[in-house]
């Protein structure tokens, strides 16, 4: 067999080392993902599930639609409890699969849908990185979004909507232990004067969803399933205040 040469040796290490940091990398990411509960799970059953997305579909026919984004290292069908009961509201609902379950990887991914059904009604919506993400993406497509939610979230400056008159929800939990409450502070700034600034008294940042306990987050003073049925009335509420069923 022909030896190879110092230089082939050299590149042939360099390659194996960068592959054992990608594995390396991949299967730090999937420990540190937080899955669904059996829960959530259960609720997933009625959505019509793709490989970008679940759509949980309202009952009726309906063109208004919540694009939501995932949290950092969450799996997309922990949310499906609230998404369910707003689907059941009237309003189609999309939980985005993003890439490794992180939504800086996927900012686009809402365009897709949009791109399907140009003429329907579309609200974006994220869950702390998420949000984010689904904010950047809201501030640079304006003509297509009527609307944005952030769950324990804020925009920052590339998503910032200051200057646009979107009907905008941002919800807390007064519990919450992962939300950076400062810079929160700061970010409104970049948030319409008129935005609706809501909290769950007693809920914390895991309460957005339903995937266990999420590390440095506090304990809240209410059930998952409590916090879901604050989650989905809430947004149901607001849904209902600025995209009225009438308008479907």
């Amino acid at each position: 067999m022909k030896k190879l040469a110092r230089w082939q040796k050299v590149l042939l290490g360099a390659l194996l080392a960068i592959v054992l940091v990608f594995a390396g990398g991949f299967l730090y990411l999937e420990k540190s993902t937080y899955s669904a509960s059996t829960a959530a799970v259960n609720a997933e059953q009625v959505s019509q599930e793709s490989k970008d997305y679940y759509y949980f579909a309202a009952p009726e026919k309906s063109s208004i639609n919540l694009i939501f984004y995932q949290g950092a290292l969450v799996e997309a069908d922990s949310y499906s409890i609230w998404a369910e009961q707003v689907a059941q509201a009237g309003y189609n609902v999309y939980l985005l699969k993003l890439p490794l379950n992180l939504a800086v990887l996927g900012e686009n991914a809402a365009e897709k849908i949009i791109e399907e059904n140009p003429a329907d009604t579309y609200i974006l919506a994220g869950h702390s990185l998420g949000g984010v993400m689904a904010s950047r993406f809201t501030a640079n497509h304006l003509d297509q979004v009527a609307g944005m939610i952030y769950l324990a979230s804020y925009p920052d400056e590339k998503g910032s909507l200051a200057t646009s008159d979107l009907p905008v929800l941002s919800l807390t939990a007064s519990d919450d232990g992962v939300l950076d409450w400062d810079n929160y502070e700061a970010a409104k700034e970049y948030l319409p004067s008129d935005t609706n600034y809501q909290s769950i008294v007693g809920g914390n940042h895991a309460g957005f969803g339903s995937y266990g306990e999420q590390k440095g987050d506090n304990l809240a003073e209410m059930s998952n399933g409590e916090q879901q049925i604050e989650v989905a009335t809430m947004l149901i509420q607001w849904l209902q205040e600025n995209f009225p069923q009438n308008n479907r």
